[in-house]
């Protein structure tokens, strides 16, 4: 079927609030290119949202998916283990920056992953409340809609969310946000709402995701960590974007010395497979009692092989130095574009974690103008996202493998598609 068929079904079939507004259908990939139902090749500037840092179908976790569904696709994990759960829960466990000894927990999403860190630190602790981040995004169940720092278009529709979910300032300060003013406000909160001995957790992304791609400084990281210290607080930590090798480490919190109590991952870990992770303090993840945790797909054969290959690919192709070496390049080129373009501010990458802000003349957000952006890049055959608490955010999560000459080509289209929107 061709993109216009397609298009027409999707148009009668799919829910509204579900449906892409894109009108290519995706019909065969590879690394940093799409092909569509009607053979157009596309540069994919998006990755799946963060997914694939590997790049898509990478042969080596394809050949690893194909030999488990053709030995075991499923058998319930808590009905019939497997080798494969095991191991993975091996390996994140020994690359996993936690407090002490690693245990694991697999799931099949983000928000899966968010849930499940909620429901073991309320078991570590014998607390409730939780305390989450303006800017911050955690998912789309209803106990992640509420600790999303973000209303619309997540929260917007659905009614009453879940309490005991509190908020505090992140730092950024392009957003005039300091640091101080964060660590202030986050006290504040402590004093003014959420009482420390009745809060089981501070959640906090090192790097804000869907928020906009503004890492948090490793000073005010070290101070939530002292602050849940101080209170007897987990300190959880969602890599769910920033994870696997986005920011040139494993995990964006590695940059900052940081021992989390819990982290959440997903996204990147099994190179579009559906498979998440938390991982914490074995005390912590021993909390709560049998049978407490699970679901019937958790942690799938075919996701799990996937997994353990994408590992293999980190280590065999450098992929954590091919991110650092990516975000070198990216940061110079927005720099270049920073000096050329008035509507360019703010420029930053960690790792290959990379984004600029687009403003108007008087400096303020212009969520118009990124959106155009986006659109007029998508028309020249690119995907490029946009994000943040403004929607003005232009975000960049090309695949870490992507091919030099096609990056290249691709930031030609978004410099030209700068040049023809602000000339």
């Amino acid at each position: 079927m061709n993109n216009a068929q397609l298009n027409e079904m999707k148009q009668k079939y799919v829910a509204n609030g579900a449906a892409s507004p894109a009108t290519q259908f995706a019909d065969r990939a590879e690394n940093a290119l799409i092909w569509d139902a009607d053979g157009n090749r596309i540069i994919d500037f998006a990755g799946g949202i963060g997914v694939l840092n590997i790049g898509h179908c990478h042969p080596k976790v394809v050949e690893a998916v194909r030999e488990q569904v053709g030995r075991v696709m499923h058998t319930c994990q808590t009905v019939m283990p497997y080798e494969g759960y095991v191991q993975v829960a091996e390996k994140l466990s020994q690359i996993s920056p936690v407090r002490g000894h690693g245990k694991v927990m697999l799931v099949n999403s983000g928000a899966e992953a968010l849930e499940n860190a909620v429901k073991i630190a309320r078991a570590a602790t014998g607390k409730n409340n939780v305390i989450c981040f303006d800017g911050g995004y955690h998912g789309r169940t209803f106990m992640t809609m509420a600790m999303n720092g973000k209303v619309a278009p997540y929260a917007a529709d659905f009614g009453s969310m879940p309490g005991n979910v509190f908020r505090a300032p992140y730092p950024v300060p392009f957003h005039g946000v300091s640091e101080e003013d964060a660590i202030r406000g986050l006290k504040m909160t402590l004093k003014t709402d959420a009482n420390p001995r009745d809060t089981a957790a501070i959640v906090i992304e090192p790097v804000l995701g869907e928020g906009g791609f503004y890492p948090a400084p490793a000073s005010f990281l070290k101070a939530v960590r002292e602050i849940c210290d101080e209170h007897g607080m987990l300190m959880i930590v969602d890599e769910v974007q920033s994870g696997f090798g986005r920011t040139g480490k494993m995990f964006a919190i590695e940059h900052s010395g940081v021992e989390p109590d819990l982290i959440t991952m997903a996204k990147s870990m099994a190179a579009g497979m559906p498979i998440s992770a938390i991982v914490g303090t074995d005390t912590h993840m021993d909390a709560s009692g049998p049978n407490s945790l699970g679901g019937t797909y958790s942690g799938s054969p075919a996701s799990c092989a996937a997994v353990l290959a994408v590992l293999e690919v980190f280590e065999e192709e450098n992929i954590l130095a091919k991110s650092q070496a990516l975000g070198e390049t990216l940061g110079k080129r927005f720099a270049q574009w920073q000096a050329r373009f008035e509507c360019v501010e703010n420029v930053r990458h960690l790792g290959a974690m990379a984004a600029l802000d687009i403003v108007s003349a008087d400096q303020t957000p212009d969520a118009d103008l990124a959106a155009a952006l986006c659109k007029r890049a998508r028309k020249k055959g690119l995907i490029l996202l946009s994000c943040g608490l403004f929607g003005n955010t232009i975000r960049f999560l090309m695949p870490v493998s992507i091919e030099e000459e096609v990056l290249e080509e691709g930031l030609a289209i978004v410099e030209a598609s700068l040049a023809e929107l602000t000339h």
